[in-house]
C-alpha cells in the first residue's frame, strides 16, 4: 500500500470523486451468501473508502447509495438497505467527527422512512464543523429527477421576475442543482464491470474521467482506489482544447 502511496502526485489529486457503488448483490451471490450480506459488507467498503480518500487528500466524495429506481425493488429489500443505514449512520458518526469528515445528501429524501431521515439528519448536524473530506450520499437521487426540478425552480424565479431567461446559462443552471456548493466531478469509479452511468450526476459529469472496474463494491479495496487515482493523473483532461494549446499553456475551461 505505501509504495502504491508513494507514486501518486499530491498536485494532480482529483478535488471530487463520483463513485457508483455496484456489485453487492453479485458479490453475495458468488459467495454463497445472501443479499443482505453483499449491502453489509459494502458498508464496509464505505468505511473504508472514506478513510482512503480523506487520507490521499481528495475533498469531496459523491457516493451513489440509493437510486429513485432502487424504490422499485422487492420491498423486503428495501427495508433491510433502510435499516442498514441507520445502522451504518449510528456506528459511523463518531469515527466521521474524529477524522474531520463532513456528512451532506443530495435526492429526494422526503420518500425515506421518517426515522431513517431523522438520523441521516442528526448526523449532518453532528459532523457539521468537519473541514476535511465532505462525504455526500446522494440518496433517493436520480439525475433526470434533479434536472427536472433545477428547470421547474428556474421557470418559477422567471416567472417570478427574479432570473430573466437571458440569463441563464451553464453557471445558471449548475447554481440549482443539488450540488452547487460543490466542484464537478472529476473522477467517476464505477464498479461491478458495467459502462453506463445510470442516471447519476449527468450533468456534473460533463468533462469527468471515468474509471470502470469489474471489481465488485464490497471486495473494492483501499488499494483500488490509489490505483484508480494513478490511472486519473495518467489523463490528459483537455476540456475541449487540443494537446497543443494545453502544452503552451492555454487556459483550461471552468465548469
Amino acid at each position: 500500500m505505501e509504495s502504491l502511496l508513494d507514486k501518486i502526485d499530491k498536485t494532480r489529486i482529483p478535488q471530487h470523486v463520483a463513485i457508483i457503488m455496484d456489485g453487492n448483490g453479485r458479490w453475495a451471490r458468488q459467495q454463497n451468501l445472501p443479499r443482505s450480506d453483499g449491502h453489509a459488507e459494502g458498508v464496509n467498503t464505505v468505511r473504508k473508502i472514506t478513510e482512503i480518500a480523506s487520507e490521499v487528500g481528495v475533498k469531496y466524495l459523491t457516493l451513489y447509495t440509493f437510486s429513485t429506481e432502487n424504490w422499485n425493488r422487492p420491498q423486503e429489500e428495501i427495508d433491510m438497505l433502510m435499516h442498514l443505514m441507520v445502522m451504518a449512520i449510528e456506528r459511523e458518526t463518531p469515527d466521521l467527527i474524529k477524522n474531520n469528515v463532513r456528512l451532506t445528501t443530495i435526492g429526494d429524501t422526503s420518500r425515506m422512512p421518517a426515522a431513517v431521515y431523522e438520523r441521516l439528519q442528526q448526523c449532518i448536524r453532528d459532523t457539521s464543523a468537519g473541514t476535511g473530506l465532505v462525504l455526500n450520499l446522494a440518496l433517493s437521487y436520480s439525475s433526470r429527477w434533479e434536472i427536472t426540478e433545477a428547470c421547474r425552480l428556474i421557470a418559477r424565479d422567471v416567472k417570478e421576475g427574479k432570473l430573466q431567461p437571458e440569463q441563464v446559462n451553464d453557471e445558471t443552471v449548475s447554481s440549482y442543482l443539488t450540488t452547487a456548493n460543490m466542484p464537478d466531478p472529476d473522477l467517476l469509479i464505477r464498479t461491478g464491470g458495467e459502462h453506463r452511468v445510470s442516471n447519476f450526476l449527468l450533468w456534473q459529469i460533463a468533462y469527468a474521467e471515468i474509471y470502470v472496474t469489474d471489481t465488485f463494491w464490497p471486495a473494492f479495496t483501499k488499494e483500488d482506489f490509489v490505483r484508480a487515482i494513478l490511472d486519473y493523473q495518467q489523463r490528459e483532461r483537455r476540456f475541449g482544447l487540443t494537446s497543443a494549446q494545453i502544452a503552451d499553456g492555454e487556459a483550461l475551461p471552468t465548469f
